[in-house]
């Protein structure tokens, strides 16, 4: 008869799904008890990633927010309804939609509301090879000041890949084969990149080290 920590850890596998535990069965050599301790790591490591991503990702979007502001000047509006046409037809469905979010709440459309709705896809795709010319070398590299040399295929490569990782936490996938000591200096490397001392904010706030060596041992 099994034990009530062998029923236990059953119902929860079950409740997990036999898919998503997978790949931690794999890692342990079927061993249950040490696949949901290896699923646990994973919830734990995700969330302290999630965190430091989130930070990149609010500092991000106001510093590049702040120099697109310069690059609308003083016409009509914000720079997100700029009228030269110079944001691709999807970055303008990405503020429609933004737009759309903010009215669905029920709450004014000021531009902070606005630009907290655009997802990180958007920040990215604004350091593209088609905005070299009008984008970047104008405004959006001041960006990141403490950037030498300022190359936009550096920060666009940069944020690709922290996306990447964003997009496979936010769809609870493993992370336990990254690696979260490159994928952690890569996060403050960018916020270094726009300044010293939200970096080093940043890394005092963190729960990345701990957790990192707290890795369950896998095959």
């Amino acid at each position: 008869m099994a034990s009530s920590d062998e029923q236990a850890a059953a119902h929860v596998a079950a409740a997990l799904s036999p898919e998503r535990l997978k790949p931690h069965l794999a890692a342990t050599n079927g061993d249950l008890p040490g696949a949901l301790r290896l699923y646990e790591w994973n919830l734990a490591a995700s969330g302290a990633v999630y965190e430091a991503l989130g930070i990149v990702e609010v500092v991000l979007r106001n510093a590049v927010s702040a120099r697109l502001t310069v690059w609308h000047g003083d016409r009509a509006g914000y720079w997100y309804d700029d009228p030269r046409g110079v944001l691709s037809g999807f970055a303008r469905e990405d503020i429609a939609a933004a737009r759309r979010r903010v009215r669905k709440l029920r709450r004014p459309e000021t531009p902070g509301r606005v630009v907290a709705e655009l997802n990180f896809g958007f920040w990215k795709f604004l350091f593209a090879k088609r905005y070299e010319a009008t984008l970047w070398t104008g405004y959006l590299r001041h960006a990141f000041p403490n950037l030498q040399p300022q190359n936009r295929a550096t920060v666009y490569r940069a944020l690709d890949e922290l996306h990447t990782m964003r997009n496979r936490i936010a769809h609870h996938e493993p992370i336990r084969t990254r690696d979260l000591k490159a994928d952690t200096l890569a996060i403050y490397r960018l916020l270094d990149w726009i300044d010293h001392d939200v970096r080093a904010w940043a890394v005092t706030l963190s729960r990345l080290g701990p957790i990192i060596a707290a890795r369950p041992p896998v095959r």
